[in-house]
């Protein structure tokens, strides 16, 4: 009886662990290590501009060294998993490990992550928005297909529902340090104030960000992808990174917010 019961907890912990595998190769695919990396040097780049803007540049070694924490890519790497997991599981997490293993969606994400440095340069980053806003009226077929990307996976609204949530966060945490007294009603009007000016941002970055990244595809080969981000899996998929990042990125925010609390205040002393 006890190994029968032996046998049967066996399999009972085999599925998660199979399931754990494939969710591992799914990350493997999708380059998650590598974005993981980028998304820390853009996080150190950040945290650059807050010392500027917030510490009069006086930060030093202890802000950049709060900030290296926050940003930490092993982090970030888990935080995007712990979404992607139970957003994608059989069929669907199968379809999207088929194609972003397949040539076309390989390149796709090393595109990305191409576009993605290439951005952290101000002046790719101007030229590549001028382009976008001078195409972004257009009947280029291109744009069709981009446009099907955004619309499938609402990326407009989410990104800016997303950064809203990080600036509440951030606010939020500079009054818990008692830099401001605001109560939660006043720190939501001042965040949401800037819902207008967030969205049309994060409509030209977006466009920017995607053109640039896919320009080196046929059309083919892009109307194959937003086939893709239509599908199941890949709105799937889209949910699940979303899943990630937004508390990933809420709590970098509210992290950055108190750490900046300790700085002004330390600054006062």
């Amino acid at each position: 009886m006890r190994k029968l019961l032996a046998i049967f907890l066996i399999m009972l912990t085999a599925l998660p662990l199979w399931a754990g595998a494939r969710h591992t190769v799914l990350m493997d695919v999708l380059q998650i290590r590598e974005l993981s990396g980028i998304l820390h040097e853009e996080g150190l780049q950040f945290g650059a501009t807050l010392n500027d803007d917030w510490l009069e540049g006086q930060g030093g070694p202890a802000w950049a060294g709060q900030v290296t924490r926050i940003y930490d890519v092993d982090r970030i790497a888990e935080g995007i998993r712990a979404g992607l997991e139970p957003a994608l599981e059989g069929e669907v997490l199968e379809a999207a490990i088929a194609f972003f293993a397949s040539e076309l969606g390989s390149q796709i994400i090393t595109f990305e992550n191409a576009a993605r440095r290439a951005l952290a340069d101000p002046e790719i980053e101007a030229q590549a928005r001028a382009k976008f806003v001078k195409q972004q009226d257009s009947n280029d077929v291109r744009l069709v297909q981009i446009n099907r990307m955004i619309k499938a996976g609402d990326l407009i609204n989410r990104n800016v529902t997303s950064a809203l949530n990080s600036n509440y966060q951030f606010l939020r945490a500079l009054v818990d340090g008692d830099v401001y007294t605001m109560s939660d009603e006043e720190i939501l009007d001042d965040v949401l104030s800037e819902r207008e000016a967030i969205t049309e941002d994060t409509n030209i970055w977006l466009g920017a960000f995607l053109t640039l990244a896919y320009s080196p595809l046929s059309l083919e080969e892009l109307t194959s992808y937003a086939d893709f981000a239509e599908s199941e899996a890949g709105r799937a998929l889209n949910n699940g990174f979303f899943a990630g990042f937004d508390p990933l990125y809420e709590d970098i925010s509210y992290a950055l917010g108190r750490a900046m609390a300790m700085n002004m205040a330390a600054e006062e002393l």
